[in-house]
Formats: C-alpha cells, sequence, structure tokens
C-alpha cells in the first residue's frame, strides 16, 4: 500500500477521532476549553473513568495527523510544506500537555485542592495552540496551490481558516477568567481545519 493512501486515511481517521473524542466529552458534561473556572472543580471531582475513556483515542489521533502531515510533505516540494510540516508537529506537543493537565486537574479536585490556576494555564495553552494548527493550514495551502495539487476551494478554505484560528489564538489571553467571545470564531476556524483534512485525504488517497 502506497504511503500516500496510508497518509490519507489518517487524515480521515484524525478527524472521525476527533469527532468521538469531543462526543465523549459533550456526553460526560466533561469541563471544556473556556469555561468558567468557578465550576471546573466539579466537573473533574466528577469525571472519574469519563476523563480516562476518551483520552485513550488521543494517542491515535496524534499518529494520524502526523501520518496525513507526513503524506502531504511527501508530495508537496519547498519550505511551505515543511512549515505545514512543522504545524501538525507543533500542534500535537502541545494538545498532548492540555491533555496531560486535565488528569492533574481532575487529581486535585478530587483530592479538594483548586484546580483553576491549571485550568487557566490549560484554557490559554489551548487557545495559543490554535496558531499552530494556522501554520499548518497556512503551509500546506499554499504549498498545494503552488504544485497544483489542491483544488482552487481546498486551498480558499485552508487561507480562510488559518486566518479564522490566528485570530482566536491571538485573543487566548482573555481566555483565563472562562470569557471568550471570539468562542465561535475558533470553532469556525477549527470546522474548517477539519474540512480542509478530510478534503487533503480524499485527495492524497486519489493521488
Amino acid at each position: 500500500m502506497a504511503f500516500t493512501v496510508l497518509a490519507g486515511l489518517g487524515g480521515l481517521g484524525f478527524v472521525l477521532l476527533a469527532v468521538v473524542v469531543n462526543v465523549c466529552y459533550l456526553r460526560a458534561r466533561l469541563p471544556m476549553p473556556g469555561a468558567n473556572p468557578d465550576g471546573v472543580a466539579h466537573g473533574f471531582a466528577a469525571a472519574g473513568d469519563a476523563l480516562k475513556r476518551p483520552s485513550v483515542l488521543a494517542p491515535a489521533s496524534w499518529l494520524c495527523t502526523t501520518a496525513f502531515a507526513a503524506g502531504l510533505l511527501s508530495v508537496l516540494p519547498g519550505a511551505w510544506a515543511l512549515a505545514g510540516f512543522a504545524g501538525v508537529l507543533l500542534q500535537n506537543a502541545t494538545f498532548a500537555v492540555v491533555e496531560a493537565l486535565r488528569f492533574g486537574m481532575a487529581a486535585a479536585a478530587r483530592d479538594g485542592g483548586s484546580p483553576a490556576g491549571w485550568w487557566g494555564f490549560s484554557a490559554v495553552l489551548f487557545g495559543f495552540n490554535q496558531v499552530f494548527l494556522a501554520t499548518a493550514l497556512l503551509g500546506f495551502s499554499v504549498a498545494g496551490a503552488q504544485a497544483g495539487f489542491f483544488a482552487g476551494w481546498h486551498v480558499w478554505l485552508g487561507y480562510a481558516s488559518a486566518a479564522l484560528l490566528f485570530v482566536s489564538a491571538s485573543a487566548a489571553p482573555y481566555h483565563v477568567d472562562g470569557t471568550n467571545r471570539l468562542a465561535s470564531v475558533g470553532l469556525v476556524g477549527w470546522l474548517g481545519w477539519a474540512a480542509w483534512v478530510v478534503a487533503g485525504g480524499v485527495t492524497l488517497l486519489a493521488y
């Protein structure tokens, strides 16, 4: 099996896993980024195994995105493609820290401590992480446009999503108190990223 096929499957697998993980978090009513710090302690204290189950899928999602990005790097020449690959790697590393912080906050909450400070750290880090998604989108979209690998709408979806994610990332310091007036901007940017990955995965499968 060609690596580009595996990379395409990796992109599709990442989006599927991301949807499943977020559904698990919502169904378990776990604290989500941007939540008010006052209710975080109770949410994590009551989490139990509900926090562990979706996190089991996280390493697989990071592996999928890395394979997807490596597949794009293998067919897209130039420095812009390298920038896109770096964005994916930095996103994976940063989100691994965010994921681990959740378990630290859950342990603090169960012991009667306040996770508010760590929650603020996690919320801002989660927000800043969007700049790495923006870098991945911009780098690969420019490289894909230059090589004629992506359709025009796919390229512009990448540019628009990157811009939205960058704006949301720039406002990350204001998320620390649970007030996130640009949450919808970041969400639309992330949905654009997910759609962009799906289109990229299909393109790699057909390569």
